[in-house]
């Protein structure tokens, strides 16, 4: 390995150092580090980092560790893991192509509290640009903004939620409100349409009707009705009937109707915040949502 080093940079100079890598433990000088990009102070090898990464993206630092020594015999402790995410720089995540449509949703991590005292529960947010890439934040409604903003948006913008205050406030505050078609997102209407229960026959046509934008015609299906299910379900709707459009239609003109794609995203980011057991430093969620994003993105690099 060593000989590939001065083959590759034509030098031997410098002090040497020792360097974990996929392939075993290598030394190489300060020459040939700077030569090779090599991170200073850095005791992984480029790759070896890169599947650390990869790695803690998906699955514990403490499983990481375990996988790394299996596929490559390397041993990185889970401590030297968590480091590495702490102090990686990721590159910012940007949209290549004209954004003409987006979903946010949220989702909740469990912070770590002092010994004896209940967990604390927060929010975080993920925004996807649909078809291109997504991003997290944590407690920083302000910072998704600008940077949802930073992006290149459409003359008109789809922006799809799911109908909560929190998630409508902010998409109010994204684009130009004269060039913005809200939605009220497909996929949460009918789910909170399945809430209700009974006759199966009745919610089919309810949701007939308001898949062709009919708000009227579903809401008199429950007139006469009872029950604290159907008294919300006609308050969602009544309170989001501007963001109820005739979604037939906006299928057949090929505007988006779901959040599929930032569903998606929560549930990935959740299966990794949420391990059975798991609380976080508050301090450290931030960039762990970079690096999950980064990988659900591919930008790990």
């Amino acid at each position: 390995m060593e000989v590939f080093f001065e083959a590759a940079t034509g030098t031997t100079a410098g002090r040497v150092r020792k360097v974990i890598s996929c392939l075993g433990k290598v030394e190489i000088t300060e020459r040939q580090a700077e030569k090779l990009e090599l991170k200073k102070n850095s005791r992984l090898s480029p790759l070896l980092e890169k599947c650390c990464l990869r790695l803690v993206a998906n699955e514990s630092f403490e499983n990481a560790e375990k996988d790394i020594e299996i596929m490559t015999g390397m041993k990185v402790s889970h401590s030297s893991q968590q480091r590495l995410v702490q102090r990686y720089e990721f590159a910012e995540t940007e949209a290549k192509e004209t954004v003409d449509s987006l979903s946010i949703d949220g989702g909740k991590v469990s912070l770590r509290t002092d010994l004896g005292e209940q967990s604390e529960w927060r929010d975080y947010q993920a925004i996807m640009l649909h078809g291109q890439v997504g991003a997290g934040f944590f407690q920083a409604n302000q910072e998704l903004i600008d940077w949802a903003n930073s992006q290149p948006l459409a003359e008109v913008i789809t922006c799809l939620g799911d109908g909560h205050d929190g998630i409508g406030n902010i998409l109010a505050k994204i684009g130009k409100s004269e060039s913005k078609r809200e939605v009220l997102d497909w996929y949460h209407l009918k789910e909170n349409l399945s809430k209700i229960g009974g006759s199966n026959a009745r919610i089919k046509q309810v949701e007939n009707y308001l898949w062709s934008g009919k708000i009227e015609l579903a809401l008199a299906k429950f007139e006469g009705l009872e029950g604290k299910e159907v008294k919300n379900l006609s308050a969602y709707l009544n309170k989001h009937r501007q963001r109820i459009p005739n979604y037939k239609l906006y299928q057949e003109l090929g505007i988006c109707i779901g959040s599929g794609g930032v569903e998606s995203t929560i549930k990935r980011i959740g299966l990794r915040m949420k391990i059975s057991g798991a609380q976080w430093k508050a301090e450290n969620v931030p960039q762990y949502l970079k690096l999950r994003c980064a990988y659900l993105n591919q930008k790990i690099a």
